[in-house]
């Protein structure tokens, strides 16, 4: 920290500094689009004990990123297409970006009946769109 005499010394005020991005390769688009170039295994750090999926993935605008694949049971390899988004899996390092399924080459996850947006299901056909809560009454009563 400056002091009073170095503060009224200076001309100009302190150039405020701009927080850095989470997701810097993404070039400020909230997805982006890739190629696979390798799939793997990870371990997690220290309190945590599993094997994580883990995809690197050579962007469209160059860069190269590593993104975990969410979910159980995946069919991407190499070569596929996939769409990439920010998000990082906490305890894998070096590890800040998802892959969406159910976009291009990566399929959904099926079975899924909750969060099914973000495993990339539709709505099954025998489910009712939102009915509102009075008209539930009177068609339960």
């Amino acid at each position: 920290m400056a002091t009073l005499a170095q503060m009224s010394r200076a001309k100009t005020s302190r150039l405020k500094v701009s927080p850095l991005s989470r997701t810097p390769r993404l070039r400020k688009c909230p997805f982006g689009k890739g190629l696979v170039v390798r799939v793997y295994i990870m371990s997690p750090k220290k309190p945590n004990s599993a094997k994580r999926h883990v995809a690197k993935v050579k962007m469209y605008n160059k860069p190269r990123v590593t993104a975990r694949i969410p979910g159980s049971g995946f069919g991407v390899s190499k070569f596929n297409r996939v769409l990439v988004r920010g998000g990082r899996a906490n305890d894998l390092p070096g590890v800040g970006y998802s892959l969406v399924r159910g976009v291009y080459d990566f399929s959904p996850h099926f079975g899924k009946k909750k969060a099914r947006s973000f495993y990339g299901l539709p709505r099954p056909e025998h489910t009712v769109k939102h009915v509102r809560r009075k008209i539930r009454r009177k068609l339960a009563g």
